[in-house]
């Protein structure tokens, strides 16, 4: 849904609430208008923002794109499509996207004012990502792990059964980028200990890229260019 250009420019100098779409799963959920970009919030989090959404926006940038085995790509955690809309706009990618979004909220929104100005096609399932990665059998050259509940990973994504799900999800090739909180020196830690405990268990050739407030964790170092922004990368 576009607006006028007046409100987008003025969106440059203060946020304009756009609406509110409060549901079970989410009940501080609502789009806003900033920098002329939406962003979609909850009370403590940032769930979309266009290609201001620096956390894929940077990883990507350091991700070797053109290197993936196919096209088929693997969202988890919607928010208003930031990431098909940053590999479209951003890096002029034709991507086929499967989109898996546990709040129908947060479908109507992506709808409403992400999804209907991509080209791209996508697939969007109304399911818990968890029970949908455990019953899945396809393999994606890029799969997207970026599910929070306000600002917390639930823990069943943290699990081994979670991990593994995504590893076989992953085409021979494949790249996994799976967001993490790393803003304070709790979240850090908690997000270190998450990924020398478990990640590098069932990755063990992967690492992590700090993109500032978030580590980004990869299945594969390799499959990464060289840092760029400033940005750190690193292993366990």
């Amino acid at each position: 849904m576009k607006q006028p250009l007046w409100k987008r420019l003025l969106s440059y100098l203060f946020e304009w609430h756009i609406e509110s779409a409060p549901s079970e799963t989410n009940p501080h959920l609502y789009v806003s208008l900033k920098n002329g970009r939406y962003q979609l919030c909850t009370a403590n989090a940032v769930y979309s923002f266009e290609d201001l959404y620096t956390n894929f926006l940077w990883a990507f940038e350091q991700a070797s794109l053109d290197r993936l085995p196919g096209k088929e790509v693997l969202v988890l955690g919607l928010g208003l499509g930031s990431i098909p809309f940053i590999l479209e706009k951003k890096f002029h990618k034709k991507y086929h996207y499967t989109a898996v979004e546990l709040d129908e909220a947060v479908i109507y929104l992506a709808e409403r004012y992400g999804l209907d100005g991509l080209t791209s096609p996508i697939s969007t399932i109304c399911a818990d990502a968890y029970a949908f990665m455990l019953q899945n059998e396809e393999q994606f050259s890029l799969v997207c792990m970026d599910i929070f509940l306000d600002d917390v990973v639930p823990r069943p994504f943290e699990s081994p059964e979670f991990l593994d799900a995504l590893k076989n999800a992953l085409a021979p090739g494949g790249l996994l980028l799976y967001n993490r909180l790393a803003d304070n020196p709790r979240d850090r830690r908690k997000t270190q200990l998450f990924l020398e405990r478990h990640f590098l268990p069932t990755f063990p050739e992967g690492g992590y890229l700090d993109v500032g407030g978030n580590w980004i964790l990869v299945n594969e170092k390799r499959a990464l260019k060289k840092s760029s922004r400033g940005k750190k990368e690193g292993q366990a």
